[in-house]
């Protein structure tokens, strides 16, 4: 079992990082291995909605989300990070997940997901929302904590002075090897996905 810790954030080792970093230590513990990939200083091109990656199997900007996306059946759950900024999550994570949810969703259907935003002070729960509306359209179980999973702090050593905060990604990487050592069993006890009906659209444009 692997997770993939997403860092959307433009400082590599700052404040998500952080918190990204103590969720890995706590899935080891729990015999999950997982990788941290940081995106936030790549230059990513936003969805242009041109549709060929339906015809290709991959976008048509050929940048770190093809990168990634050809990478993600070695991962069987995901944690994005990001800071918060006006509120929101970072730019350069919401171009990333606009394609690679986009073009790669059927690599990400039924994988357990959480986000984790990082903030000095406030737009938490907004920045939260943004990445989750993400899983939640994908159909990805989200993996919850004691709290919305939120860091606090300017830099780094504030982050590691969150003790709350810092128990929230524990508690997260605690329910997510729980969740994936759910579904391996499942998976050997002869359980599959859910059977899905054929896809309905509804134009409300008549």
């Amino acid at each position: 079992m692997k997770v993939m810790l997403l860092n959307g954030s433009p400082h590599e080792k700052g404040c998500t990082y952080t918190a990204l970093e103590e969720i890995q230590r706590e899935l080891k513990k729990c015999g999950v291995d997982s990788e941290i990939l940081h995106v936030g200083q790549e230059e990513i091109h936003g969805c242009i909605g041109c549709r060929r990656c339906a015809q290709t199997g991959r976008c048509v900007f050929d940048d770190v989300v093809n990168r990634i996306g050809a990478r993600l059946d070695e991962f069987d759950g995901f944690i994005f990070g990001t800071p918060v900024y006006y509120a929101g999550i970072s730019g350069q994570l919401k171009s990333f997940m606009d394609r690679l949810f986009y073009t790669y969703k059927s690599h990400l259907q039924y994988k357990p997901a959480a986000a984790v935003v990082s903030a000095r002070r406030g737009g938490c729960v907004s920045a939260f929302d943004d990445i989750s509306r993400f899983f939640t359209i994908s159909c990805m179980p989200v993996v919850s904590s004691q709290y919305w999973n939120q860091v606090h702090g300017a830099k780094p050593e504030d982050v590691l002075k969150d003790e709350e905060g810092l128990q929230i990604m524990r508690t997260l990487a605690q329910n997510m090897a729980w969740m994936l050592k759910l579904i391996e069993l499942g998976k050997k006890n002869g359980l599959p996905h859910p059977e899905r009906e054929p896809f309905v659209r509804t134009n409300f444009i008549r």
